[in-house]
Parts: C-alpha cells; structure tokens; sequence
C-alpha cells in the first residue's frame, strides 16, 4: 500500500476523532511536512479532513467516489479489483478504455471505473446515460478457460451477478429481461455490455461492462418512460462503492463456478429473475421481428419464443420489448 493509502486507512480508524500528526508522522514512518501534503491531496480527491495545530487531523467525510482504495478496503475477492483499479473522474467510455488495456496485456480482475461517461456504450449502438456521480459505470478485464462458444453465458452471468447484488442491497423487486437488462417493475434500471476478442479457437480477452443508475434523480425526456434508478424507486441515496464491492463479490463467485461446474447453476438462477418467461414479447432481430410468448431460456442461454402460430423460435441475439398486458 502507498503511504496515501495507508494515511486514508488510519484516518478511517480514527473517524471522528482527533489523531495528532505526531503520531501518523510516527506511525507511517513519513515527515509531518509528508503526513501534510498527502492530507492536501486527499481532500482534492473529496474526503472531509480537519486540521488542528494542536490536535491533528479529524476525517469527517469520505467521499462517495469509486476511488481504487475506497472499492478495495474491505473487498472480499481474491482477484477483481485486487490489484489493477483504474480511475477516471469522466472518460469516453470505460469499455473503450479497458479494451486498450486488454489489448496491451492488462491481467484478469483489471477494473476499470469512472465517475461520468461522455459517450457510454451501451447494446446495439445505443448510449447510456452517465451523469457525473450518480451511477456506477465499470468495466471488468476476464480472460476466462472457456471456449469461444461459452463466452456469450458470460453475459447472463454479469445479470445473475448484478441482480443478485442490487436485490440483497436494497430488497427492490429486481428481475432480467433477456438477455442482460435488469428491471425494476418493467423500467432499466442497469445495461451491461459484452465485448469478447478471439484468437482462432481460443478467447484472448472479455470486457464485461457495466452501466448501474444509482442516485440519479432525473432522466432526458426519452428516457423517462423506460429508465430508473434507485433513488427514484427508493426515496434514499444509495453508496456507489458499496454496490460496487457487492457485484465484484456476487460476480468472482458466480464467475469461478461457471469455470468449475458448468452454466447450470448460472442458469436456474437466472430463471429466478426473469422478466420475461411467461410474458407477451416483441424481438427485434437481424432483419426479423418476432412477436409471441417467452417460453423459457435453454442451456446455451438462447431465448426461446412461441409466435402466435405455435412456432418455437431460438433468440441467439435480439433487442426485446415487453408487452403490456397478460399473454
């Protein structure tokens, strides 16, 4: 740990109180002039620090920004966001960043986090809505031992993962519309996005990203009839590096057993929150438009529809809509 990270860490201990720079100086093994000028950057960064020339230095305030030691204090994984956090107050996209990292050999777990997009990338050339500071928008670096034609299970995975963290956070009634939407009562309330290069018969890399609504309070006018966010749908604002923490948690452990055991248990979970078995649906396909009944998903984690003249269709990819209605 750097000495910053280490001054954060004891100032966290003490939060509240007085701790005098004597003693960090001491403590730290640094000059009081050292202890001084890391304080000065930390309150840069966000975080609420008095000063005493008698008493030291009082933490007050941590700021809710995904900073690398926020997410990774208290982080219970072995891998994700162990080691490599990358940081940005705004970028273009954090999957167009983590991308050139891949490319340059940056390892599994690689994080890649921002505090706003310009130009988030979501499904099908769409964009997703960043405003800075009110979301979480991330991207995860994998290099899984799957074969090519099990890395598309890795999105529904991220969904199981992403739901199960938001359901445990704030008890919402979060479901998963096919293949990787997550609802709350028929509104999005978080996108994910997939991107997997291969070599020949191998995967070289994924990028798993994801785009969360945290606590923002309103949407652009053509949003505001099919997104949410959790401020919205809970009157309170929620901690970004807390949900954070739980998805890469919730994600490494679903992950290492999609590695060991195989897609079944991803999948029955999955069915737990689905929004869209059962239910009247539109897909939009490559140059196709199926309108009919979501059966269910199969074991490869294809969506299977029965139109209104008893045909089964297998979705491989689709943008779906849902109907209003009963089927």
């Amino acid at each position: 740990m750097s000495t910053k990270d280490l001054l954060t860490a004891e100032l966290k201990r003490y939060q509240g109180s007085w701790v005098s720079g004597e003693s960090l100086s001491t403590g730290l093994s640094v000059s009081r002039s050292a202890i001084w000028k890391h304080v000065s950057k930390l309150r840069n960064q966000g975080y609420i620090i008095d000063s005493s020339p008698n008493k030291g230095y009082r933490l007050e305030k941590a700021p809710d920004m995904l900073l690398p030691e926020e997410i990774q204090e208290g982080l219970k994984t072995l891998v994700l966001g162990q080691k490599d956090i990358h940081h940005f107050q705004e970028t273009t996209s954090t999957n167009t960043t983590a991308k050139e990292l891949a490319a340059n050999g940056a390892p599994e777990g690689t994080l890649v986090v921002a505090e706003g997009q310009s130009h988030g990338k979501g499904r099908l050339g769409r964009e997703w809505f960043s405003p800075l500071g009110e979301g979480v928008y991330l991207s995860l670096i994998l290099r899984p031992k799957l074969s090519p034609a099990d890395a598309p299970k890795i999105t529904l995975l991220t969904a199981v993962a992403t739901a199960e963290a938001l359901r445990s956070f704030t008890g919402l009634p979060i479901q998963i519309k096919w293949p990787n939407d997550i609802l709350v009562r028929d509104k999005k309330l978080a996108g994910i996005l997939t991107e997997i290069s291969m070599e020949m018969d191998a995967i070289d890399y994924v990028i798993i990203g994801l785009g969360l609504n945290v606590n923002v309070a309103a949407f652009p006018a053509d949003l505001r009839d099919t997104a949410t966010s959790l401020l919205i749908e809970t009157g309170r604002v929620h901690p970004r590096v807390g949900l954070t923490r739980a998805f890469l948690e919730g994600f490494e452990s679903w992950y290492g057993m999609l590695q060991d055991t195989g897609f079944e248990p991803v999948l029955e979970r999955w069915r737990q929150f689905s929004a869209v078995t059962g239910r009247r649906i539109v897909v939009e396909t490559m140059g196709d438009r199926i309108e009919g009944t979501a059966l269910d998903i199969n074991r490869d984690g294809l969506l299977i529809v029965e139109d209104d003249e008893g045909h089964s269709h297998r979705i491989y990819s689709g943008d779906v809509t849902l109907k209003r209605g009963p089927s």
